[in-house]
């Protein structure tokens, strides 16, 4: 699990279920779009007291940074910059800018993901010292033992799950980068869990391949952390993935 930083100042608001999508490279990339329902306000929005909190993907290869605000696809905020230092990480996390863009005002965790550097254990605790805006904070994250992708290194395009809070887990796909996952209903007991997702044969997507984050929340107290699966089933991407962290 992971420690949350609380970032003080106002923060805009962006994407609730976070998606990304860009064609495959040897490195996983280093940002993520978002997923959410239709643009209602021209306004970003703002909070006064967000959380940010975080999770490590893709076998070890990669890592999320939640932070709460507007579900809007387009709002989402992104990793921009990552270097490292032994086991902490600095990591810069920007808004869009585009006046055009129009974000709902609800306020909902979004996940950016980032490539870790190379030289970093994912298997030892790290630090993310995160800069976001005006403010920033730090995020502690566990490491795991049984991690064995080393960061630089290529992915094997699986999907991927990590908790960053009790009962909230950041699930990693690849994709489309203009059809991210849509989540249409969420299940939970005990060790074991389901996401259904939409399945829009009609849809035209890029040809891309790249990191999508969804942000996946089940009741409180409804599941446990330790040894979850979480079972997806629908939109290509049916199949059995170990929570980690």
């Amino acid at each position: 699990m992971t420690s949350p930083a609380r970032l003080l100042p106002v923060l805009s608001a962006l994407a609730g279920v976070l998606l990304v999508a860009g064609c495959a490279s040897s490195t996983p990339g280093s940002t993520a779009p978002s997923s959410s329902p239709a643009p209602s306000s021209s306004s970003s929005g703002s909070a006064d007291d967000a959380v940010i909190e975080g999770a490590i993907l893709d076998d070890g290869r990669m890592f999320a940074v939640v932070t709460q605000g507007s579900s809007s696809l387009a709002c989402a905020p992104q990793i921009t910059q990552v270097t490292a230092s032994g086991q902490v990480v600095e990591v810069t996390v920007e808004d869009k800018t585009d006046p055009a863009v129009m974000c709902t005002a609800d306020y909902a965790p979004r996940a950016s993901v980032g490539a870790l550097p190379e030289g970093v254990d994912p298997t030892k605790e790290i630090t993310l010292n995160v800069t976001y805006g005006d403010d920033a904070g730090d995020v502690d994250l566990d490491g795991d033992a049984a991690f064995t992708g080393a960061p630089g290194s290529s992915t094997d395009y699986l999907p991927s799950a990590g908790w960053f809070d009790d009962g909230a887990l950041v699930l990693l796909t690849w994709g489309s980068s203009t059809c991210p996952p849509v989540v249409q209903s969420v299940e939970g007991a005990g060790a074991a869990g389901t996401v259904t997702l939409a399945t829009d044969e009609a849809q035209t997507c890029t040809m891309d391949m790249a990191p999508r984050a969804t942000v996946i929340a089940f009741g409180d107290d409804q599941v446990e952390d330790d040894d979850f699966t979480l079972t997806l089933v629908g939109g290509g991407l049916d199949g059995i993935v170990n929570v980690r962290g």
